[in-house]
């Protein structure tokens, strides 16, 4: 039976949730055949248990394609990678740290063939561990955005990302889980190479949008998101928000905007580095010492 649908994983230094993601993805499709799928696996030269429990799991599945890089290329690239090998016609990029809910890959799929003239890339419910709504659709990051987003607090109040109840059109949705067909995303040359991690998908959907591609977020097919499962601790993430957040902005906004987003960003480390020195934090002056530092760099 011909491959429908290609799921892609990349996999680096998460043994444990990977296993998990896997296991996860095969009870989701136990009780149907009705969708002949294939998963792709690149592993970005994990140093832990990963690449021999992935083995294990290619002697064991059929579906499943591993893919062993000799360095870490990076998110965005190891992507690419995989979707060049993929023979599904459509692509479900999938994190490592994601646990499939019931049968909520076949509800996802389902609507998306159904709707794909409406929506060209589509995003799930994300839920954290504990089930709580995780917000995982947003608007494009202009400098209002970035700005509610720094200093008020955006993702917690609902003004620069969310959980929507309903369907409905969004700028961008996670790259935690994205449906969308193999076309689209080589149309668009896939993710942006240069963004080593944070910030791909939003600049993929960014550009996705300039081609009058849509996407759209579907309420009624649910994942765990675990989330920063492979970014090393706090700091790393925060770093890679501000890299991809002035990477982002060289690439598609003005002078001006430009200006904005770099006082705001060194704004918002002055300050988190003052609260680090007043309550003696130590990961606060480490982390935002190198935010700032990033911060006003050309």
């Amino acid at each position: 039976m011909k491959t429908l649908l290609s799921i892609i994983i990349v996999s680096y230094n998460t043994e444990k949730i990977t296993k998990q993601c896997l296991d996860s993805i095969y009870s989701s499709f136990a009780d149907t055949h009705n969708l002949p799928f294939e998963i792709i696996v690149i592993d970005n030269n994990s140093q832990d248990g990963s690449v021999p429990m992935l083995q294990q799991q290619f002697t064991l599945h059929k579906e499943l394609i591993l893919v062993k890089n000799k360095e870490n290329v990076g998110f965005g690239k190891a992507n690419n990678q995989a979707v060049r090998l993929a023979k599904g016609e459509y692509i479900l990029l999938l994190n490592s740290d994601i646990i499939v809910l019931e049968n909520a890959i076949e509800n996802l799929f389902t609507f998306y063939r159904e709707h794909e003239e409406k929506f060209q890339f589509l995003g799930p419910t994300l839920r954290n561990k504990d089930l709580s709504l995780q917000p995982s659709a947003g608007s494009f990051y202009s400098p209002f955005v970035v700005f509610g987003a720094l200093f008020l607090k955006g993702d917690y109040w609902g003004l620069t990302r969310s959980s929507p109840r309903a369907i409905r059109r969004v700028d961008w949705v996670s790259g935690a889980c994205i449906l969308t067909k193999k076309k689209y995303y080589q149309d668009l040359n896939g993710m942006d190479e240069g963004i080593f991690m944070y910030m791909e998908e939003v600049d993929l959907l960014y550009r996705a949008r300039q081609k009058n591609l849509i996407t759209g977020f579907y309420p009624n097919a649910e994942f765990i998101h675990l989330g920063s499962a492979s970014s090393g601790g706090k700091t790393y993430p925060i770093l890679q928000v501000y890299k991809g957040f002035k990477y982002f902005y060289r690439k598609h906004y003005s002078s001006l905007d430009i200006f904005l987003l770099k006082i705001m960003l060194q704004l918002k480390a002055l300050i988190s580095l003052l609260i680090g020195f007043l309550t003696n934090n130590r990961y606060l002056k480490e982390t935002y010492g190198k935010a700032y530092q990033m911060a006003v760099m050309d």
